[in-house]
C-alpha cells in the first residue's frame, strides 16, 4: 500500500481550485480553441495568478520543450497535424505551472515517430521534478518509463507495483505486452 503524506481529497473541490493546488489535466482528445493561434492556446492555460505572473518563463520553457510550437506559434491550433495539437495540449497544461499533470491518453492517434516523442517529453517532465500521471494503452512504453504503474481491466485495478518489476513480469508479459 502507498501512504502518501499530508493527502487529503479533492472530490468536492472545485476544478479551478485544484489548478490552484498545482493539479493539471491534459485531456484526452486535446480539447484546444481551433481558431485561437498556437501562443493564445498556450496563454490560455495561464490563467491563475501564479502562473500569469510568470507567463514569459513558462512560454520559454514550453517552447524549449516543443521547438514546434514556437515555429508555428502564430498558426491557428486546428491547422496543425494530430502531433503537434497534442505538443500544444500538454504545452497549456504546463503554463498552469503544475505540481501534478495527468496526461489522459496523450499518444492516442499518433503516428509511432510522434509516441515516441511524447514519452520522451513524459521523461523530461519527471525529470524537471513534476509529477506525471499517465493514462495510457501503450503498456510496454508507459511501463519503461513510469517509476510506479497500475494495470486496469474494466476500471478494477488487477496489478500495480515498480513499473520494472511489471515489466519483467511473465503474467504482464503474456496477458498486457502479448510476448
Amino acid at each position: 500500500m502507498i501512504r502518501v503524506e499530508n493527502c487529503q481529497p479533492i472530490s468536492d473541490v472545485p476544478a479551478y481550485k485544484r489548478v490552484e493546488m498545482g493539479l493539471v489535466q491534459v485531456p484526452e482528445g486535446r480539447q484546444l480553441s481551433p481558431f485561437l493561434s498556437v501562443r493564445e492556446n498556450l496563454e490560455m492555460g495561464a490563467y491563475t495568478q501564479r502562473a500569469r505572473s510568470n507567463l514569459k518563463e513558462s512560454l520559454e520553457k514550453v517552447f524549449g520543450l516543443f521547438p514546434r510550437l514556437k515555429e508555428r506559434e502564430k498558426q491557428l491550433a486546428g491547422t496543425m497535424s494530430g502531433g503537434e495539437q497534442q505538443m500544444c495540449s500538454i504545452g497549456r497544461g504546463l503554463m498552469f505551472m503544475p505540481k501534478l499533470i495527468v496526461l489522459d491518453e496523450p499518444t492516442l492517434g499518433l503516428a509511432p515517430l510522434l509516441v515516441k516523442q511524447i514519452f520522451t517529453i513524459v521523461e523530461n517532465l519527471k525529470q524537471m521534478g513534476i509529477t506525471v500521471l499517465l493514462v495510457e494503452q501503450n503498456v510496454r512504453q508507459s511501463l519503461q518509463v513510469a517509476d510506479r504503474s497500475y494495470m486496469l481491466s474494466n476500471g478494477k485495478v488487477m496489478t500495480h507495483g515498480a513499473s520494472q518489476e511489471l515489466l519483467n513480469s511473465d503474467e504482464i508479459r503474456q496477458g498486457y505486452l502479448g510476448i
